[in-house]
């Protein structure tokens, strides 16, 4: 039965229909309140004048419906579908961020909070969405402060020796390791972080005032003085947050700038009466845009499933669906919510300042508008979910073929720009390196910080003193050569033979030596270390920096290619941004310069070893010495030849006589070239000489 029979034979009731392509694919999810009436209006030659209804009828092969009882079921059932099968001629949100939450880690023994933007059913415990992102992390110094819960990537099912720095500075109980906190404690600390996270102030105040009490009377006066000075800080929080929601309602919004097929809005969030936070929406394929259904997509995809929801909603285009609408999110928020499309006034100024912005955004993603590099420093946090806005960025990559002349690179950015003067070049020797590093005198773990200040570091083997091997400068940047290390305790890293390619090998080495000349000269670790490369390449340098004792280090790889951004610790959530993304261009950017400075590096030391003689391989004999020889002579093969009174005008006397010795042995040790045949002349035939 042709889709246009099926269509007429539909019931006059409130449902979705499911428009599918000669290949079964789903193209189109609407819904209606009476599915004969909306699906027999796609097949009127009237609807074709529009471009996306003709489009879209000339490629509808089938027709799937589903009935339901009330509009608001159809409502929620085609926002379903649409998240289900994605269809090309549905509006599909594009978003360069998701909102940040907290998350606490309810699972583990000893539970941690962390700043994320991804919420997934693993057992753990969201709180949020949190606008703007910075309130996230400042809600997440306060647990650390107070509750003395961390949100480190250290390994908690074991023991440690020693605690990190962060349990000196008084922001963890220490868990890692045994003694310094049991298990009672911690279990009431996490408690106390999960009520203040639950907005429950008035348990946990109450809880805080009876621990008071105890303490007071067992004349525990520092703790009671402790459990005081909180309880009085979550009252001025309480107060803060009663003054803000008196100054206006929570509002969100909406606005949009079109030149089909791009589009881009921008979503502005109003809370106490403040803009708190703002999103960003691109799109590249609406060759048809049309307001009302690009507003009522936008919100449904926006709302439906939102945690939080804003009492206001004001948009510049009313639709049809609008009252459907604000019944299904006034009931899931259970407290009256309003969409408003403001004609005159104060809300009418502010939507029409939200739409200047997205023309702004529009201009700036399509019309490769430079953004600043303060811009794209808080891009980049929040792409990878850097604790700081990144100041410093430093990038590795290996170069090589075929196992041989194998080199790694360091480039760096810093404040908006490449760094020359810091560029690192590495001669990979092969030799394993996660080797022990002498603790120092103050014997902490290392934590990446954002703000120069001296690193310490510790291990729990012997300590060994490890003399840096003096670099060989060259202009603007720095060649390390690892020194030799004899009697070195290895950790289960072979090195890498002769010849043979080894890239995560390669890629420890050189992170070990560059963070342990940093650990050695005691300075400030990077706001991101960059690898180039997949999965593979950065565990290895996870690896190295865990065997340096470095924990808490921000660290990402960039996947050839494909342009994923992998993030250490969340690996299976790889970052795909959009290719006209300022982050995704500036990563690019250092990736290929580190790429170029690794190539260029590894070229000039494969030719170097093509264009040496055997000359150079002769014990005392220097470059100046090869250089005079060759210029007498011309080439190895016409010294051979000469005796010694004559080479003798030129070295001395003995040198000389080395030099012959080692030329004839070098030539005895080559394999003799069988001599070639001589083709014989073709005699010519008699009758041809006839």
């Amino acid at each position: 039965m042709e889709p246009r029979e099926k269509a007429a034979l539909l019931p006059d009731s409130p449902g979705v229909y499911i428009f599918k392509d000669a290949g079964g694919e789903v193209i189109y999810v609407g819904k209606a309140t009476s599915l004969r009436s909306r699906a027999r209006s796609y097949f009127l030659e009237s609807r074709w004048i529009d471009a996306k209804t003709g489009s879209l009828a000339r490629e509808i092969a089938d027709l799937d419906t589903v009935v339901v009882d009330n509009p608001r079921e159809a409502l929620a059932l085609e926002h379903s579908l649409i998240k289900r099968y994605k269809p090309k001629f549905n509006i599909m949100l594009r978003d360069d961020k998701t909102y940040p939450y907290i998350k606490l880690t309810a699972s583990e023994k000893f539970p941690r909070v962390y700043f994320t933007r991804r919420v997934k059913k693993d057992g753990s415990l969201y709180f949020g969405p949190f606008f703007p992102a910075s309130l996230a992390r400042r809600i997440l110094h306060f647990v650390h402060k107070r509750f003395l819960v961390p949100s480190c990537g250290v390994d908690l099912t074991r023991t440690h020796p020693r605690p990190c720095l962060q349990y000196y500075i008084k922001r963890c109980l220490g868990p890692c390791v045994e003694g310094l906190t049991t298990d009672d404690q911690y279990a009431q600390a996490t408690r106390d972080a999960r009520l203040f996270l639950e907005g429950r102030r008035h348990d946990l105040t109450k809880s805080l005032e009876a621990r008071m009490t105890a303490a007071a009377e067992s004349e525990q006066y520092e703790q009671a003085a402790g459990y005081r000075d909180l309880i009085r800080t979550l009252e001025d929080i309480e107060e803060r947050q009663r003054i803000a929601a008196a100054q206006g309602d929570d509002t969100d919004v909406l606005a949009y700038y079109a030149e089909p097929p791009l589009v881009a809005a921008n979503l502005f969030h109003l809370r106490g009466g403040r803009v708190v936070d703002r999103r960003e929406f691109y799109w590249e394929d609406l060759e048809e845009f049309e307001p009302q259904e690009f507003v009522t997509s936008l919100l449904k995809q926006l709302y439906l499933e939102s945690d939080y929801l804003p009492k206001v909603i004001n948009v510049p285009a009313d639709f049809e669906d609008r009252e459907l609408l604000e019944q299904a999110l006034t009931e899931r928020a259970s407290h009256k919510i309003e969409i408003l499309t403001p004609q005159r006034g104060t809300k009418r100024a502010f939507l029409d300042l939200v739409e200047n912005n997205a023309k702004h955004s529009f201009e700036q993603r399509f019309r490769v508008l430079k953004p600043t590099s303060k811009a794209i420093g808080e891009a980049v946090q929040s792409a990878l979910d850097l604790p700081d806005e990144p100041k410093r960025i430093e990038s590795f990559d290996i170069s090589h073929i075929q196992g041989t002349d194998t080199v790694a690179s360091m480039v760096v950015w810093e404040d908006g720009r490449m760094k020359k003067s810091d560029y690192r070049k590495f001669i990979i020797r092969g030799l394993a390196t996660s080797a022990n590093i002498a603790p120092s005198s103050t014997g902490t773990l290392a934590c990446a910080a954002a703000e120069p200040a001296p690193q310490n570091f510790a291990t729990n083997d012997e300590p060994i003193t490890l003399q840096p091997a003096p670099p060989e400068i060259v202009p603007q940047e720095q060649v390390e050569i690892l020194p030799v290390l004899n009697n070195l305790a290895l950790n289960n890293v072979p090195p890498i033979p002769p010849g043979q390619n080894d890239d995560f090998a390669s890629m420890r080495e050189a992170v070990t030596r560059r963070y342990r000349r940093l650990q050695e000269e005691q300075k400030p670790l990077p706001s991101l270390i960059l690898i180039d490369g997949g999965i593979g390449q950065l565990h290895a340098a996870a690896q190295a920096l865990d065997a340096l004792q470095i924990i808490n280090q921000p660290l990402a790889a960039i996947a050839k290619k494909e342009e994923i951004l992998y993030i250490y610790g969340r690996e299976d959530e790889p970052c795909v941004l959009d290719r006209h993304s300022p982050v995704l261009h500036l990563i690019q950017q250092i990736r290929d310069e580190t790429h170029r400075f690794a190539v260029t590096f590894h070229r000039l030391r494969r030719g170097k070893r093509q264009t040496r003689s055997a000359l150079h391989d002769i014990p005392g004999v220097g470059p100046l010495t090869v250089r005079k020889l060759l210029r007498e002579y011309g080439s190895v093969a016409n010294l051979r030849r000469a005796d010694v009174d004559a080479l003798s005008r030129i070295v001395p006397r003995k040198a000389a006589e080395r030099i012959l010795a080692q030329l004839a042995q070098n030539q005895s040790a080559e394999p003799q070239k069988p001599p070639a045949r001589r083709k014989a002349k073709r005699q010519p035939s008699q009758s041809a000489s006839k």
